[in-house]
Formats: C-alpha cells, sequence, structure tokens
C-alpha cells in the first residue's frame, strides 16, 4: 500500500524543475508528446497567467495567441469567473440527489442566447462529449443510422465523435468505426445533397469555419444551404461551434451570419470561461421530447461531472461578461485589423502562401519546398516539414519573440491566431511585428527550417532546461 511519503504533493508539484516536468511526463503520461514539445523548446514552464498574456518561472513575459483553441475568449483567469467560483466554494459541487438552480440558470440563458428555437441544454465537461450526445440524440430522435460529416472536419477523439471526424490519420488506427458515418466534401452542396437524397441521414454534422482543417472558410451560402437541404431531407442539422462559439468569429454564433437555425448545437471551450471545462449541447423542445421526453427515457444519457455547481457557476459569469462587454463585436473590429495587415505581408513575402479567418480565428499557411528531394537534402527539418511547416514558424514565434502559438492538427502547415477576444490593438501589432521580422530574416522555406533544426540540435544537447 502506498503511503503519504511515496506521493507527490501539491507543494512539490508546484516547485517542480522544468527537467522533472519532462521525466515525469516522459515516464507516466504521454512520451511521444513530451519528446516533441521538447524538440522545438515549446515545454516552457509558466507559472502565472492573466488575460492574453502568460510568464515564466523567470519572470519573462508572453502573449498567448494560441488561446487554448478557442477556450479563452476572455482571456486567462478572468476575475468575474474566479469570484463567481469563489462565491459557490462551500455548495455542494456534485450532487444527482437534487436539481442544480445554477444549471436550470445556465439552460435558461443558452435558449435566450441561441438561435432559432433552440430551448433543451444537456450539459458536458467537453465538446467531444456534447459531439457524442448531439449524434445519440440525432440518431433516436429520428429513427435513422446514417450521420454525414466533412472532410477535413474535427469534432474531437472519442469514438463517436472520431468516427466523423474527417482525417484519416486519427481514424486510421481505431477502425472500424461507428458504422453508418458518411464523408463528403466541405462547401460543397451538391454531394451533400446526393447524400441526403435517400432520407437515412439522422444528421448532417459541421463546422461554421474548420479550425482544425486550417481554418477553411467556407464559401458564402454554404451553410443556409446546408439548412435548407436538412430541411427538405428529413434529417437534423448539427452545427458544431464548440470552437467559434461565443463571438470568435464576430458574431456570438458563426452560424447566424447566415441566419441559420441549427436543430442541435454543439458547446464547449470558451463556454468554461477560460477556467472549468464546460461543454453542452442545445436543441429544440419538439426533438428533445422525441428523445428523452417522459420518465421512462428520462435516463437513458447521463453525466456523473456535466451540470456540476463550479462549472455552471463560470459558464453563467462567462456569458455575462461576454454579453456585457460586447465581445463579438470587439473580435471583428481587431480581426478585421489583424487580417488587413496580415494580408499585406503576405503581399510582401512569398513564404506566407495565404491567410484566412473570420474575427478572431485567423489561420496562416506557409509554403514548403517544392518536391521530395528538396524535402530529403534538408533530412531532420525535412521531415519537420513535411507535416509541421507551423511548428517551426511557431517554434521562431516563441523562442525568439515570446509569442504563443500551433498549428491545426488537420493541416499542420497552417498555424492559428486566436488570441483573447480582450486582445489589445498594441499586443497584436507585437505579434504583427514579430512575423515580420521573421519573414524578413528567412526569405524562404529552407532558412526557417534550417532555425528550426538549431532550436532541435539545441534541445537534443541538453541546451534547453
Amino acid at each position: 500500500m502506498p503511503t503519504e511519503n511515496n506521493l507527490i504533493g501539491l507543494d512539490e508539484a508546484l516547485s517542480l524543475s522544468r527537467q522533472q516536468i519532462r521525466e515525469l511526463h516522459k515516464e507516466y503520461v504521454n512520451a511521444g508528446l513530451a519528446g516533441m514539445l521538447a524538440l522545438l523548446n515549446f515545454d516552457r514552464l509558466f507559472v502565472r497567467a492573466q488575460g492574453v498574456c502568460l510568464w515564466d518561472r523567470e519572470g519573462n513575459e508572453y502573449l498567448d495567441f494560441l488561446g487554448a483553441y478557442g477556450a479563452l475568449n476572455l482571456g486567462h483567469n478572468h476575475p468575474a469567473v474566479q469570484e463567481a467560483l469563489e462565491k459557490v466554494k462551500e455548495r455542494p459541487n456534485l450532487l444527482q440527489a437534487s436539481l442544480n438552480p445554477l444549471a436550470g440558470a445556465l439552460a435558461h440563458n443558452l435558449a435566450r442566447l441561441t438561435p432559432g428555437k433552440l430551448q433543451r441544454s444537456f450539459f458536458t465537461n467537453s465538446g467531444a462529449e456534447a459531439v457524442e450526445g448531439a449524434l445519440k440524440l440525432a440518431r433516436i430522435a429520428t429513427g435513422r443510422d446514417q450521420i454525414i460529416y466533412c472532410r477535413g472536419s474535427f469534432h474531437g477523439k472519442t469514438f463517436g465523435a472520431l468516427s466523423v471526424t474527417g482525417r484519416i490519420k486519427y481514424q486510421e488506427p481505431f477502425r472500424p468505426l461507428l458504422p453508418g458515418c458518411t464523408d463528403v466534401p466541405f462547401g460543397d452542396l451538391a454531394p451533400l445533397e446526393k447524400e441526403l437524397r435517400n432520407r437515412r441521414a439522422a444528421a448532417f454534422i459541421v463546422e461554421p469555419i474548420q479550425g482544425e482543417g486550417g481554418i477553411i472558410v467556407p464559401p458564402p451560402g454554404y451553410l443556409s444551404g446546408a439548412r435548407e437541404l436538412c430541411t427538405r431531407y428529413g434529417t437534423l442539422l448539427i452545427v458544431d461551434e464548440v470552437q467559434t462559439g461565443f463571438g470568435r468569429t464576430g458574431h456570438l454564433f458563426a452560424c447566424t451570419a447566415e441566419a441559420v437555425e441549427p436543430d442541435i448545437l454543439c458547446l464547449a471551450k470558451s463556454l468554461g470561461g477560460g477556467v472549468m471545462p464546460v461543454g453542452a449541447y442545445i436543441t429544440t423542445d419538439e426533438i428533445w421530447k422525441k428523445a428523452y421526453g417522459g420518465m421512462e427515457k428520462a435516463l437513458l444519457h447521463t453525466s456523473t461531472f456535466g451540470g456540476n455547481t463550479m462549472a455552471m457557476a463560470a459558464a453563467l459569469a462567462a456569458l455575462q461578461v461576454i454579453c456585457a462587454e460586447n465581445l463579438p463585436a470587439r473580435a471583428e473590429e481587431k480581426g478585421s485589423y489583424l487580417l488587413e495587415r496580415l494580408n499585406l505581408l503576405r503581399k510582401r513575402f512569398p513564404l506566407l502562401k495565404e491567410v484566412r479567418g473570420r474575427g478572431l480565428m485567423i489561420g496562416l499557411e506557409f509554403n514548403q519546398p517544392e518536391g521530395l528531394a528538396a524535402r530529403a537534402s534538408l533530412g531532420l527539418a525535412g521531415k519537420l516539414a513535411e507535416e509541421y511547416t507551423g511548428s517551426l514558424v511557431a517554434g521562431e514565434l516563441l523562442n525568439k519573440h515570446g509569442i504563443i502559438t500551433a498549428y491545426t492538427l488537420n493541416n499542420p502547415n497552417v498555424i492559428r491566431l486566436e488570441p483573447p477576444l480582450t486582445v489589445t490593438e498594441e499586443q497584436i501589432d507585437r505579434v504583427l511585428n514579430a512575423l515580420e521580422d521573421i519573414l524578413t530574416r528567412h526569405k524562404g522555406f529552407f532558412s526557417v527550417a534550417a532555425a528550426g533544426v538549431k532550436t532541435v540540435f539545441k534541445s537534443l544537447t541538453g541546451g534547453n532546461k
């Protein structure tokens, strides 16, 4: 039986060195991920965070332009969210033998804020769980078995969510996946209608903007066209706003840019105010009653931690801040400023292939060397470049300029810029100046790759302690 002396306590954990943290992760967590982060010097030890800024143990300041993949719309440790958690610290957090008043209040608020007739919420702990619940809801409510999803999409890595995530790399090792899932091209209505015509599809699940696909914005009219087709063929439209929701794209929900009313809306990430894990799916009263109406079906889908008091308090506070500070409008204003200046950089520097996005959800795609021979000549850098060009640029931003970004999972040649919606123009300018410096110093891909190799070599020889 382990004793207290065999365990690492909280105080000791807070004082671990960077090398000790690496070793713990390599031994007890994910050794491959720990090694990857260490190679590019991405495993810094951050000890404080507020708003858009973080500080390491040495007191160096960094700008967070990754924003936890869209979970930090309010920034780090927003005081209103922290205050909400303080108010409920003595309340029961988990108590299934009662109705949580905060869950009822949050469901009410979501019904007021979300588009159309969306009314009934089910609370989860993550976006993937919200997607799982939405898929089950669609099947039971329609009596159909097919789910249509888009290539390049990302809805999570749990089993059902993975079955509708459009990248073979993540799906292949786990086949056979959930049966009845069919992919179609994103942004093209003709293949979607072809699949819908058989009237087997319970749902079409789609992101308004593909996040992990590389910040891909569909052509105008795509979402509204999908809405019309789903209605015509009796298929439920599931809109996954886990990453785009709560103001990220300049609208409270991205689907409202085309006045689209989903049958099921998946939410998470920034719903928790950047502090608590909170997810939800919300649907209409009619669909909910078909699936879970009455006491006999009330317990068909449940969650132990979903709707807990601390999560609900954080979400209630987060929605208040988003509305009171009109963060969607701020995202639109600051996003337009950032996009305009990024496109000026693209015109000047050929390494920057494309700039795309909406609001403060922006992707930068970089050109790669043409041909396998060119990549092979780079050795380790060439191998990194084949899938991780974005990480090399992200490494330069972090190691030279103190700016945190990351590549998108389904297109690693794209780095995302998703800062908190509270970001200032001065902070945006700092990022623009850093990118200009990198693009000026590295006229082409080979120069960026060489800089990446230097960082890798330094890591391998023990230079990044």
